[in-house]
């Protein structure tokens, strides 16, 4: 076996089989030579046979590097060469493949299964959207680089598909995360998910409500509520898990699952409203913890009411004899403490998310040793602890609190609104999921988990709440029973206490009465107090926590315009420190406000509209079913109807709770989502809506195929030969306007004179242009084909465009103005397309204005004008039509104004390109129809009956803004014996169609021969294409045909002389009648296929429509497509 390769000569691909070796490709072992390239490149040294680091590379990705042949991957062949990894190659955890090129060919090769190709084998950094946190971005070949020819460019795909591509703001935001990917702080299940969500579910909620909830609605109906609470949180929580296990989730918790399920429209409103929410929740928990700090500040009416003997008033509050530490009034020491305590805070959070889960983990301590500490103390009966309620557990007790006992206009909804707030705290973990380590397995974990644990929990207390306290007690030891039971038939009774007294009301004791409750049962007060204190903080802190990661999240994608400064990231945990300022302002607003009682139904409902919006997400993208990256969870335990009945359960609530919160709640959410609608921020995160747009798009698609045309749903469904559609804008914005939201309008463009068609550039343009149609909000779409001539590319659109039963029926050109100027073979080509359109049964409109129709000639010598810069390639000139882009997501800085002098622009920096006078007119006249036409008329010449169409477009034009102001005048023709005739009969016709017109005109002089002037400009416009062939050999005469087809002959001039005097003939009366109208429509003459020529055809409609206003030639495909019927 040699010792060097020897090189291929120049142009030829290296062999299968080096030489002098007996080993073929396929036989090499990659383990191989994997561990001989990782030897040399210990040793400091690179394989044999390729060049430097530093050398050339090559086209595309790869770099040149000289081709290796097995037999130099022994480790003793790593000594002279330096052999180069590709910058593309996939790193150590991708199997050890290497790129390697051949320096000759200019192929690319990849040692696959050992053969040299290309072709990459399947690989998980292939499919990753960017360099994300968890690995590197890798490019596979592109198909171009496996098929094109070897002389070729790589195809550089310029447009994402599929929406795989990230937005701009991401992939920097990924890189950075990638940046400082080393440094991070990233937490588990438990402490990132499960203790957020406990800590944030048990509130207050747990130690100064449940026990009033028990009071009012019995244990019974108290165990329904918390159940009917864990089934809306459980099914959301399923939601949340199967989102959250559908892919890799980011920082932006609600706001993140939402907008990738549901599309920036959703994700954007309720992202907002809910990042709101969190903030201003943070004032409702620092409230509450500064009410219950001032309530044990102001005790000094309640020191001196207690009694010096009761032992036990002693032991739950030792310190609080004779205190009056206000420092103002109770109002404004509420702001001072809440004040500094959101400072405090907020000093925890900006420390880093290590301290606040520290922080967490203490506070969740307390919380725990409180609940112990009531449930210990409900075991130990004491009895100085009798007259005000608690015997400890009793049979007697918990019967009489079985069944309900609402007082004070309470109902078991209203009761249940008070409670639910106390479940909303189910997105805590979610709301945190890019400093999780692994959000996939750590949210349904930790959130499944939490609901269980604090489910049972409020269950336990519900119970143990109406097993042993009674729901009044008067708190005098003096009310013990003296004599018989019969007048008492409470269940104090039969432990010696008489509180009947409390039936007329006033007692502070008991379930009903005494939010402290829990305090006098547990073993230790204080300790309620400090679970107090602890469930507070902690909500406040997750809170605080919560909104600015999702509204970090939300600036991020730009949802909102000015809202990107929000999204920066400080440390290397990227904290938003602009909007934690953001939300402890907003939450110190509402703390400073102190009364958060019309607010809290309001959050509440925020809370929930997020939940029904999580659930309808999963119910929705289930039904999508896109089989490509949609919807494949890897958490199976959901339903799509049960999420869809949590959906309706959460909006049932949401009225429940408060209706007028609802419906606030509601309308802010359709405002945003009206809002991002209409912006259309450039994202495209494939989202559900798109899949199940698609699937119904498809389906009705099929279910019309099946349906016969019937006339009433006739619409004009119109294919424009408009070659680039911002070349020929009054083509383009005149047929939008009578298509627009009633039918189709495909934009068909036929590119002739290439020899070899470039296919790739085309599909480039296609996108390109189909955006330029979005911006300029034109509802059609661009359909470009390649065709030796006009002719067959239409005959191709013809047959092609469309689907099923959204397919046209007429054809729209533009009138060819030059006809007299170009060749020939152009005109036969023009008019055989009209002949191929009626034999396919097409209706066909022909636009004439006398400027003309096509700027492309402007845009040209704009283009010439500038200097050449790389992307001068994708620039396109609009017409006073909005920005749009190109190839990049920005927007253009082209405009062009066209008011006094129309010029072109292409920045504020460089001078204008001044236009001819013709091009000015040109310009001004491509943009009329952009603009609302003025106070005038739509005449129509409805000359021969072709079904209706010619009446039909005006009509649709009339209920057009723009056009609204326009009458429609109605010519017939007639004979001057029956003009009144005629006239009652177009009225009566007309009314039938129910279409209303301002005059009707019989032209009873149509068939009066025309002027003799006008008769000899059209001898003369035929003369140069007759073939009179009266003049020639008969045999010279048919060569010349046969050569020439469109030539006039003398047989056909005379046979037609009167269908020729009329086209004069009418233009005579066009220019009498209708020279102010601004739109002529008029029904197109027709012409006999094979026998009239096309240039006299050409003749024709040039006779008819010169020197005119705006004009449409019309002809129908004689299929009624009006009716009068019902």
């Amino acid at each position: 076996m040699s010792d060097q390769p020897s090189s291929p000569p120049a142009g030829q691909k290296p062999a299968l089989r080096a030489p002098g070796s007996s080993q073929s490709r396929f036989q090499v072992d990659p383990v191989a030579e994997a561990a001989a390239a990782a030897a040399a490149a210990a040793a400091g040294v690179a394989p044999p046979g390729s060049r430097s680091s530093t050398g050339e590379e090559s086209k595309g990705r790869f770099r040149v590097v000289n081709f290796l042949s097995p037999s130099d991957a022994a480790p003793d062949a790593g000594v002279n060469g330096d052999t180069v990894r590709s910058e593309a190659s996939l790193h150590s955890s991708t199997g050890g493949l290497s790129h390697f090129s051949d320096t000759h060919s200019s192929t690319y090769y990849l040692r696959t299964f050992g053969h040299n190709t290309i072709d990459a084998v399947p690989n998980i950094d292939f499919y990753r959207q960017t360099e994300a946190p968890l690995g590197e971005k890798l490019l596979r070949p592109s198909l171009s680089e496996l098929h094109d020819e070897l002389d070729k460019e790589p195809f550089e795909e310029g447009f994402p598909i599929g929406g795989e591509e990230l937005t701009s703001a991401e992939i920097i935001t990924l890189k950075e995360a990638s940046d400082s990917k080393g440094g991070t702080v990233k937490f588990g299940w438990v402490k990132g998910v499960l203790i957020r969500c406990m800590l944030n579910i048990w509130g207050v909620m747990l130690f100064i409500r449940m026990s009033w909830i028990v009071g009012q609605a019995g244990i019974a109906l108290s165990c329904a509520i918390v159940l009917m609470a864990i089934v809306v949180t459980t099914i959301t929580g399923l939601s949340t898990s199967a989102i959250a296990t559908n892919g890799f989730v980011r920082g932006g918790g609600a706001y993140y699952l939402i907008s990738r399920s549901l599309g920036p429209e959703f994700g954007g409103s309720i992202g907002l409203i809910f990042a709101f929410a969190n903030a201003v929740a943070v004032a409702m928990y620092v409230v509450g913890f500064a009410e219950t700090v001032v309530e044990l500040l102001d005790v000094s009416m309640n020191a001196k009411a207690l009694d010096d003997n009761d032992e036990d008033d002693q032991m739950y509050m030792p310190s609080l004899r004779s205190i009056d530490a206000l420092m103002t009034d109770e109002m404004n020491d509420i702001r001072i403490v809440g004040t500094l305590t959101v400072i405090l805070l907020l000093g925890i959070s900006i420390a880093g998310m290590e301290w606040e889960a520290k922080a967490q983990i203490v506070l969740l301590v307390i919380l725990v040793a409180a609940i112990c500490n009531y449930f210990i103390g409900s075991f130990i009966p004491v009895e100085s602890k009798e007259p005000k309620g608690f015997f400890s557990y009793n049979a007697a007790i918990m019967m009489e609190n079985m069944g309900p006992d609402f007082r004070d206009d309470e109902t078991f909804f209203s009761v249940f609104a008070i409670f639910f707030p106390a479940a909303t705290g189910i997105l805590a973990g979610a709301n945190i999921s890019g400093d999780l380590a692994d959000p996939q397995s750590a949210i349904p974990k930790g959130t499944l988990l939490a609901i269980l644990i604090t489910g049972v929990v409020y269950i336990a207390v519900a119970i143990s709440n109406g097993s042993c306290i009674v729901r009044d007690a008067t708190g005098d030891d003096n009310d013990t029973i003296v004599g018989s039971l019969e007048n008492c038939t409470d269940a104090s009774c039969t432990l010696g206490y008489d509180f009947s007294i409390c039936r007329e009301g006033g007692c502070k004791y008991g379930l009903q009465n005494d939010f402290q409750v829990m305090s006098l049962v547990s073993g230790f007060g204080p300790l309620i107090t400090a679970g107090i204190f602890s469930a507070t903080l902690s909500s406040a802190l997750a809170s605080l926590v919560s909104a600015p990661k999702v509204f970090q999240a939300l600036c991020k994608d730009r949802i909102y315009p000015g809202l990107h400064v929000f999204a920066k990231g400080y440390g290397k945990n990227k904290e938003p420190l602009r909007a934690y300022v953001l939300t402890f302002l907003i939450g110190l607003a509402f703390i400073l406000i102190a009364e958060l009682n019309i607010i809290a139904p309001i959050i509440s409902n925020f809370f929930l509209a997020s939940y029904a919006l999580i659930n309808f997400s999963v119910f929705h993208a289930s039904l999508a079913n896109s089989p490509g990256k949609w919807w494949r969870p890897s958490f199976k335990y959901y339903n799509k109807w049960v999420s869809l009945a949590g959906a309706v359960l959460c909006c049932v609530v949401m009225f429940v709770i408060n209706w007028w919160a609802a419906l606030v709640t509601n309308g802010i959410v359709l405002a945003l989502y009206i809002y991002v609608s209409y912006k259309k921020p450039d994202v495209n995160w494939g989202s559900s809506t798109q899949a199940l747009m698609y699937n119904k798009a498809l389906t009705h698609s099929l279910h019309l195929t099946g349906v016969e045309d019937h006339i009433k749903n006739f619409r004009p469904q119109c294919l424009i030969m408009s070659g680039f559609p911002n070349s020929r804008p009054a083509l383009m914005y005149l047929v939008h306007a009578f298509t627009k939201s009633v039918g189709l309008m495909v934009c068909g463009h036929v590119r002739t004179g290439y020899r070899r068609p470039n296919y790739k550039e085309m599909m480039n343009e296609q996108v390109r242009y189909q955006r330029w149609l979005l911006k300029a909000r034109i509802k059609a779409f661009y359909a470009p084909v390649f065709a030796d001539d006009l002719r067959q590319g239409a005959q191709y659109l013809l047959q092609t465009a469309g689907l099923g039963r959204l397919k046209p029926n007429t054809l729209v050109f533009g009138f060819k103005n030059n006809w007299r100027d170009g060749e020939m073979k152009d005109v036969e080509t023009y008019i055989n397309t009209i002949h191929d359109a009626f034999d396919l049964q097409y209706g066909v409109v022909v636009l004439r204005l006398k400027e003309g129709l096509d700027i492309s000639h402007i845009q040209d010598e704009f283009l010439s004008s500038q200097e050449k810069t790389p992307g001068m390639k994708d620039l396109l000139v609009s017409i006073n039509i909005k920005d749009f882009d190109s190839d990049s997501s920005k927007p253009s800085s082209i405009a062009t104004s066209c008011q006094s002098s129309p010029l072109i622009f292409r920045d504020t920096k460089k001078l204008p390109l001044p236009l001819s006078p013709a091009d000015e007119k040109l310009l001004a006249a491509s943009q009329q129809f952009q603009k609302k036409q003025s106070k005038g008329t739509i005449d129509v010449w409805w000359l021969f009956d072709d079904g209706g169409l010619t009446l039909l477009i005006p009509y649709l034009l009339t209920n057009k803004k723009k056009w609204c102001d326009c009458k429609i005048r109605v010519f017939i023709g007639g004979k001057i014996n029956r003009i009144d005739h005629d006239r009652r009969a177009m009225a009566a016709l007309l009314s039938k169609f129910r279409i209303d017109f301002s005059d009707i005109t019989v032209l009873g002089d149509i068939n009066i021969k025309p002027k003799k002037h006008n008769k000899q400009v059209f001898q003369e416009m035929i003369e140069p294409y007759r073939l009179r062939e009266d003049d020639m050999e008969q045999d010279a005469a048919e060569k010349l045909k046969a050569e020439e087809p469109w030539r006039i002959t003398d047989n056909e001039l005379e046979l037609y002389r009167a269908k020729s005097n009329r086209q004069i003939r009418l233009n005579e009366l066009l220019k009498e009648h209708s020279s102010t109208a601004n739109l002529i429509v008029i029904t197109m003459p027709l012409a006999r296929k094979g026998t009239v020529s096309s240039a006299l055809y050409m003749s024709w409609l040039d006779t008819l429509s010169k020197d005119l206003p705006p004009i449409l030639l019309v002809r129908g495909n004689h299929q009624s497509v009006l009716t009068f019927y019902s």
